[in-house]
């Protein structure tokens, strides 16, 4: 059998769950993911946990938050006057946003909170500080 190893070309069936098992993500119906091991292309722990597995093998994986995304960063936290969000946009708490940096870049943000003067926008990942439980099926693996 063949065991994949970093810089091989690996394609991989998942589904992602979290704590209290709501599914966030999953290749079910689609084309596995494909991507290259250990080019950081994927989460560290979802990369790791594939490493020496072998074509058909099935495990599960839980990859704890600082293997993931991260912890939760208080410092993403941004509050900004409310007369600077565009009059168009009708807010609620936990709708996303995107913006630019100044180099063009997309920033996308989660609204944690507001009021009539300020608006708290968060731009922690939206699964930062979580730790994700992933089903995996190595289903192809080309060699360096």
């Amino acid at each position: 059998m063949t065991q994949a190893t970093s810089g091989d070309t690996v394609r991989v069936h998942y589904t992602g769950t979290l704590d209290d098992g709501t599914q966030f993500d999953s290749s079910a119906g689609r084309e596995p993911l494909e991507f290259e091991l250990g080019s950081g292309q994927v989460i560290a722990g979802f990369d790791n946990a594939l490493d020496g597995m072998t074509v058909g093998e099935k495990k599960t994986v839980t990859i704890p938050a600082a293997e993931a995304y991260g912890p939760h960063d208080p410092s993403l936290f941004h509050k900004v006057p409310r007369e600077q969000m565009p009059d168009e946009i009708e807010l609620e708490t936990g709708m996303a946003l995107q913006a630019s940096d100044q180099a063009g870049n997309p920033i996308s943000f989660v609204v944690a909170e507001f009021d009539d003067a300020t608006v708290t926008l968060d731009a922690n990942h939206p699964m930062a500080g979580k730790d994700l439980t992933f089903d995996l099926e190595l289903v192809e693996v080309k060699a360096a």
